[in-house]
């Protein structure tokens, strides 16, 4: 009876502690914790009616590519907030390659509310926000970034 108490803490206390999921993707697919946490994300906030958005997505899609092996991810946010068929179409006009939220990670992550897009937000593995960087981003210029915040 005991032993039957016991696991049942320890497992309510192992759930307890398990962060919550990132909700779905541009696809549909699930946004598991386990698959972001512990990384460093960066963040960009898009839209379809931004003309720097459009130049600044396939910088974002080589970055993701490069990033792989890094401990590191891209994700996007739409900043119009489109969910279900409308952020996939709208994803795949873009040529997203990378993981784009329907839901908004801000909140979770205590990122300030920005009007002017793109913008972009590094997050570090222990979830803390590190840089919010406004305007057109290339790939190189993020992973120097990335790079000089990790200390590499």
């Amino acid at each position: 009876m005991i032993y039957k108490a016991v696991m049942g803490i320890c497992a309510g206390l192992l759930l307890a502690g398990c962060a919550e999921d990132f909700g779905l993707d541009q696809h549909g697919r699930k946004v598991t914790a386990d698959s972001l946490d512990s990384q460093w994300l960066i963040i960009n906030y898009w839209a379809e009616w931004c003309a720097p958005c459009r130049t600044e997505i396939p910088e974002l899609n080589a970055l993701e590519d490069e990033l792989k092996t890094r401990s590191a991810r891209v994700l996007g946010v739409n900043f119009d907030g489109l969910q279900g068929e409308d952020l996939k179409r709208a994803a795949q006009a873009f040529d997203i390659r990378f993981t784009v939220l329907a839901d908004d990670p801000a909140p979770r992550f205590e990122l300030p509310r920005n009007d002017v897009l793109p913008v972009t937000y590094i997050v570090d593995a222990d979830g803390k926000l590190r840089e919010r960087l406004v305007g057109e981003q290339t790939a190189a210029g993020l992973l120097a970034h990335l790079q000089r915040l990790r200390g590499e």
